[in-house]
């Protein structure tokens, strides 16, 4: 009976302590969230892949909120697939590094510093990682230090 409670109680303590250690919580969380995605859906590059795909932006920004809350302060509160949903995206390595920029300029501008490393730190995997997974969906098995470029592969 011990162990069920160890894993809340032990996530509860990790929770606390990255709140701590960073300044992080959930309304900066929320902050960072519509800052950024006010400024993607204002990019030029970025802004029409997501136009065309969410139409209602509220539960959007909430699902957000819960899977930054996830990653950052290890929360638990997400509970979805975020490969699959990117999988089939029109994006390559140049929309990530567009992602990563406003994403890092939006944690800049709203965060200390010590929240903003957490968070882009987490930011550069995330994007690191979906973008060797949707590499892997067009027959692109990517090195060291290699990108997906559609355009390299004659993927569309």
């Amino acid at each position: 009976m011990e162990a069920i409670v160890a894993g809340p109680v032990r996530r509860e303590r990790l929770t606390a302590e990255i709140m701590e250690r960073t300044g992080i919580d959930e309304a900066m969380i929320e902050r960072l969230v519509r800052g950024f995605y006010a400024k993607v859906r204002a990019d030029v590059v970025l802004g029409p892949i997501f136009d065309i795909r969410i139409k209602d932006w509220e539960p959007h920004l909430a699902q957000m909120c819960a899977f930054w809350s996830s990653v950052a302060l290890m929360t638990g509160r997400y509970h979805g697939t975020p490969m699959a949903k990117h999988l089939p995206l029109p994006v390559d390595a140049g929309h990530f590094d567009c992602w990563l920029e406003l994403f890092e300029q939006t944690a800049r501008e709203i965060c200390p510093p010590e929240a903003e490393a957490h968070f882009v730190e987490r930011a550069r995997r995330i994007a690191s990682s979906l973008e060797l997974g949707i590499a892997g969906t067009h027959g692109v098995m990517l090195g060291n230090g290699e990108r997906f470029r559609r355009n390299q592969t004659g993927a569309v």
